[in-house]
């Protein structure tokens, strides 16, 4: 008998810790999501499911049944079910201290050299910056 009572408190315990568990995985997966959902905007940079990365060019933030807009190359735009964008993509920050100072001058010194030989070789071609795509998304679409 007291055995009995022993594994029912013991199973009662669990529950609780499942559902203590469960609501804080929960919250935690709103929280992000909510966080994607505001920075899910045109002219930001996106990881989709399949691998491929892209700029969004629409997003609707209240029907989400609505496709996105994502363009994966220059004048290339797909369709896509809102929850194909795994993630925003965000440049990477760079830490500086003290030590790294002598170090940037060296890697913006082989970044402008390769940055030559870059337009050395791809005549005519360069990255877009964020402002810059949203700015001709924007102008390709008054022209339409």
């Amino acid at each position: 008998m007291p055995m009995e009572i022993l594994l029912f408190g013991l199973l009662a315990v669990l529950v609780v810790f499942m559902f203590f568990n469960t609501r804080k995985r929960q919250k935690q997966m709103k929280a992000e999501q909510e966080e994607k959902a505001t920075k899910t905007v045109p002219g930001v940079k996106v990881l989709l499911q399949g691998g491929i990365f892209g700029t969004i060019v629409a997003y609707d933030h209240e029907d989400l049944d609505s496709p996105a807009l994502v363009e994966i190359a220059p004048g290339t735009v797909i369709e896509v079910h809102s929850q194909a964008i795994l993630r925003i993509v965000e440049p990477k920050d760079v830490v500086v201290d003290d030590a790294a100072d002598a170090v940037d001058g060296e890697l913006e010194a082989d970044q402008a050299l390769a940055a030559d030989k870059a337009s050395e070789t791809d005549a005519g071609a360069s990255i877009e910056t964020a402002e810059e795509t949203r700015a001709r998304l924007e102008r390709d679409a008054d022209d339409k």
